[in-house]
């Protein structure tokens, strides 16, 4: 299986390509990514080593169909799996059109090299912020409409729409995987957990938006590896497949629980103005995929959250390279005058 893989620096991705290297012996990967600020070429160092002939690396933009039709000319592949999307809600707001440069022209530049060179199969990595807002009760199902409440997500379900008119048009064989909120190793800094926990490993304020009581579905990132790899083998085409990890939480659980499992002082929270269009809730019904393909969450949260704390006490070089003016300027943007 030769596999197309974009967006492979990134959290989600990093993830899956060594997921996928230690999993899939027949699997050979070309990671495509453009190394924009949270693309990190460090977090593939060692892999071409460590496993010769299974793994390459391309600096490439999926926006640039000229860049793009190259690879294809050079690569004959089996499989596109396409992660790589602006993903931070934040800067949607402040900077949409990047957001719908990559999410959707970018969707749509794939698209059309998988029907000219006849790709086997294509796998959308999607969002549950598709959907919309959950008020306190009730799940995401795969049926519901699709009702964007940001830039970012407008742009995902942008996304997930051409991917359906391109099975329906061009007869690709495409699936989309929407899922809920990843955490774990290589997280980029501005997420939530990443973020609290760099800071209270340093004394810093943790800020919290609004009063802390909108609520997420927080899976470990190696489940969700495990629920792509299981879409790209055996989903049907054409259709979409939620994945959570059963863990709802508050965010400001989730600030405690990395304040206490650190050993500092709940004083250290500081909260600050909400966010634009704050989403209340989000949580997914996974019972299609794991009705019809077997998959659910197998690590549970209190173990992901001692496994990601430990990785990011573990691999301070990591994320003090990444801690620099151009992050710090951003973080002032977001949250020092709140």
């Amino acid at each position: 299986m030769n596999v197309l893989l974009t967006g492979g620096c990134g959290f989600i991705g990093t993830n899956l390509i060594r997921y996928i290297l230690a999993n899939r012996p027949d699997w050979k990967i070309v990671n495509l990514d453009l190394l924009t600020y949270a693309g990190n070429l460090e977090n593939t160092l060692g892999l071409e080593e460590a496993w010769p002939g299974r793994y390459s690396f391309i600096r490439a933009d999926i926006a640039d169909s000229r860049a793009v039709a190259e690879i294809f000319e050079r690569h004959a592949f089996d499989l596109i799996l396409n992660l790589a999307a602006e993903s931070h809600v934040d800067r949607s707001i402040e900077d949409a059109g990047v957001f719908i440069r990559t999410n959707v022209l970018g969707v749509q530049v794939l698209l059309d090299a998988a029907v000219k060179h006849k790709v086997k199969r294509y796998l959308q990595v999607s969002t549950d912020e598709v959907y919309g807002s959950l008020g306190p009760e009730g799940l995401f199902r795969e049926d519901l409409p699709m009702a964007p409440n940001s830039p970012y997500s407008a742009a995902k379900a942008s996304a997930d729409l051409l991917v359906r008119a391109y099975v329906h048009t061009h007869g690709l064989d495409a699936v989309i995987t929407r899922c809920s909120n990843n955490y774990g190793p290589y997280q980029f800094p501005e997420k939530l957990i990443p973020l609290m926990v760099l800071n209270a490993s340093k004394g810093k304020e943790l800020p919290v938006y609004g009063d802390g009581k909108n609520v997420r579905d927080w899976i470990y990132v190696d489940d969700h590896c495990r629920g792509i790899v299981a879409v790209a083998e055996k989903g049907r085409c054409g259709e979409a497949y939620n994945m959570g990890g059963d863990a709802e939480k508050q965010n400001i659980e989730i600030v405690r629980t990395i304040l206490k499992h650190l050993g500092k002082p709940e004083s250290l929270i500081r909260y600050v103005k909400d966010r634009p269009g704050h989403d209340f809730r989000y949580a997914m019904d996974f019972s299609k995929i794991e009705r019809e393909l077997g998959w659910r969450p197998e690590v549970d949260f209190e173990t992901g959250m001692e496994r990601t704390i430990r990785w990011y006490l573990d691999n301070s070089p990591w994320w003090e390279k990444i801690l620099s003016g151009d992050y710090q300027g951003y973080y002032e943007r977001m949250y020092g005058n709140r």
